[in-house]
């Protein structure tokens, strides 16, 4: 019981600090919103277009909704040694690297139906199946987090995070299938495309919105869940061999 009192006032107290903040909040509401008023001034079609421009905008959304903050906060609560302090918590450390991540996941999760919210005045979302869609979401944003994780326990500055969050997440942009097909991409750079998991992940929000996912459902699913796995684990090492030995 002790355990999880700690991992929720952990929780609480990150959610409060960081993303219950006004630029935060403003920066989960603004993003999506310029992604979805881009892509539709680009594309030049009417509001039909919006089902198909949905999965990229809402992935989007996750992935930086839900690095951008973590991969910072992490790494700054370690500078300043707050981090330490956590670790004295009657709490196991995946638990308390749980607590740490679960704030960014209900904020790229959140990010993800922004854009959702907004579509639903203006197109037919009718045959949108949302028992694919939550799942995918949760999923993404599950991954996205970890990743960020992953990027924060690597670096020593909160200026390195950033530089390699982008260093990651500017080429899942463009190779992960959300401007244009995979199919399209220069032979040699599709292994790269299949090794990350927003490739994946977009796939099935694509499925979902639009019913054009390219690969099986069950295979998308799967991939997306063993990335999560091998960052959280990863992650995990890297604290026990960077930051506490």
């Amino acid at each position: 019981m002790k355990s999880w009192i700690a991992f929720w006032n952990i929780l609480v107290k990150d959610m409060r600090s960081y993303y219950l903040k006004p630029p935060n909040i403003s920066w989960g509401l603004l993003f999506p919103l310029v992604w979805v008023a881009m892509f539709f001034i680009r594309s030049g079609l009417g509001f039909e277009s919006i089902p198909d421009l949905l999965p990229g905008v809402m992935a989007l959304s996750v992935l930086f909704g839900a690095t951008s903050v973590l991969s910072v906060t992490v790494t700054f609560e370690k500078k300043g040694r707050s981090f330490e302090r956590l670790l004295l918590a009657p709490i196991s450390l995946e638990l308390l690297m749980l607590a740490k991540t679960t704030g960014a996941i209900l904020f790229g999760t959140i990010n993800a139906f922004v854009p959702i919210l907004i579509a639903l005045f203006v197109a037919d979302l009718s045959a949108v199946n949302w028992w694919i869609m939550v799942p995918a979401v949760i999923l993404v944003a599950v991954s996205s987090t970890f990743l960020g994780l992953f990027i924060a326990v690597s670096v020593k500055e909160v200026f390195e995070a950033q530089t390699f969050s982008n260093f990651f997440r500017f080429p899942m942009i463009f190779l992960c299938g959300l401007f244009f097909p995979i199919a399209s991409i220069p032979l040699f750079l599709r292994p790269l495309s299949y090794a990350l998991p927003l490739t994946y992940g977009t796939d099935i929000i694509r499925g979902a919105v639009t019913g054009g996912n390219v690969m099986h459902l069950g295979l998308d699913f799967l991939v997306v869940i063993l990335f999560c796995l091998f960052l959280f684990f990863v992650s995990l090492k890297n604290v026990n061999r960077k930051w506490i030995t």
